[in-house]
């Protein structure tokens, strides 16, 4: 089990917190499109940063906030 007490997450912890697969977060992540940076190598995300990006999110125009427009694609 995951435990999210960093101030810094990994893209398995942001999946887990967003509640969305790893692949996505992952995607979004190299897409830009989800405040990210990598370090050697690996994707990591502050914690601040996130939940600004999700109370971004909940005042964006439906379809427009990269996690959804992932998850309609991939129902396709």
């Amino acid at each position: 089990m995951v435990k999210l007490g960093s101030d810094i997450l990994t893209i398995q912890e942001v999946a887990i917190y967003l509640k969305v697969a790893e692949r996505t977060v992952y995607r979004l992540a190299a897409a830009k499109k989800i405040p990210a940076f990598k370090v050697g190598g690996s994707w990591r995300f502050s914690r601040a940063e996130i939940e600004r990006w999700i109370k971004s999110q909940s005042s964006a125009t439906p379809g427009t906030d990269g996690v959804s427009a992932m998850d309609s694609r991939r129902r396709s």
